[in-house]
């Protein structure tokens, strides 16, 4: 699927960042989905030893490789977003649980004026199969938290697949140079997969313009996720407070409300079939 031009303005040059950790066997489907005018993709690795910096340079000879400094799908994506050259970065998971060829859905959101389109499973026309109905709980208890938190109005605070204006990237404010810390961890705040949270929260506290694209969920075609639901939604919960308190301690920070997309409605219910929306 190409990108095409916009009518109301050039068509802006974009950056995909793909973390990576043990994906060879996923990326020539994630690849194949690509839309074939991207200006650049930057796989972002996480020391994987299934040959993952391989098979992308021989699916796409002009592949820029970069590797990250510390551990974690947070620090995966500081890194690929210092490393980007376009007008508008793409976060896009590897593991093909996001579809590329939505991103000139969301690119078309940002030229008719966001700064920043945020995927929803929740939109009409999007959904999951593969989300449980325990993550799609926390999820909602934790959008809701956040909304009431900071004024948005998010309907799927911990999807990922979020595209941008790569001029805002310093309002996310990303550690993407420092050393691993001291302990057996390895990782500074914001190294896990609480990225989301913390790029959503800081879009938000920076007075962003901000509109919900609606976007299906895969499943992972191969391997196993790292992440945990548990884990992972204390460590989203834990942003979300400290988020809090720097919010209240800058008196310039201004939570700015989530415009939807026009004519898209909150769909009322996540889970769906596979069938509903797979795309071929």
């Amino acid at each position: 699927m190409a990108v095409q031009a916009s009518k109301a303005a050039p068509w802006p040059r974009v950056s995909v960042v793909m973390p990576t950790l043990n994906e060879a066997r996923n990326l020539p489907h994630v690849f194949a989905r690509l839309p074939s005018d991207i200006h650049e993709i930057i796989v972002v690795d996480g020391h994987s030893v299934d040959d993952t910096p391989t098979v992308a340079r021989q699916l796409r000879p002009d592949v820029r490789i970069v590797r990250q400094t510390r551990k974690g799908k947070g620090n995966a994506l500081a890194c690929g977003f210092a490393a980007a050259t376009g007008d508008v970065i793409a976060m896009v998971d590897a593991d093909g649980s996001a579809d590329p060829g939505e991103i000139p859905r969301f690119v078309e959101a940002l030229l008719d004026g966001a700064d920043f389109a945020k995927g929803t499973r929740y939109g009409a026309g999007g959904g999951s199969s593969d989300i449980t109905r325990l993550r799609s709980l926390g999820n909602r208890v934790l959008s809701e938290f956040v909304n009431v938190c900071y004024g948005t109005r998010y309907s799927d605070l911990c999807y990922g697949f979020n595209v941008f204006w790569r001029r805002h990237v310093t309002a996310f404010r990303l550690n993407a140079t420092s050393p691993p810390p001291p302990g057996a961890d390895g990782r500074l705040y914001g190294d896990g997969f609480e990225v989301e949270t913390l790029i959503n929260i800081r879009a938000a506290a920076a007075g962003l313009v901000i509109a919900e694209v609606p976007s299906y969920e895969h499943p992972r075609i191969h391997g196993v996720s790292n992440l945990s639901a548990a884990k992972d939604g204390w460590r989203v919960l834990k942003v979300i407070l400290r988020e809090r308190l720097l919010v209240r301690a800058d008196s310039s920070a201004a939570p700015h409300p989530v415009r939807p997309v026009p004519g898209q409605v909150a769909a009322p219910s996540l889970i769906k079939a596979s069938t509903d929306s797979e795309s071929s």
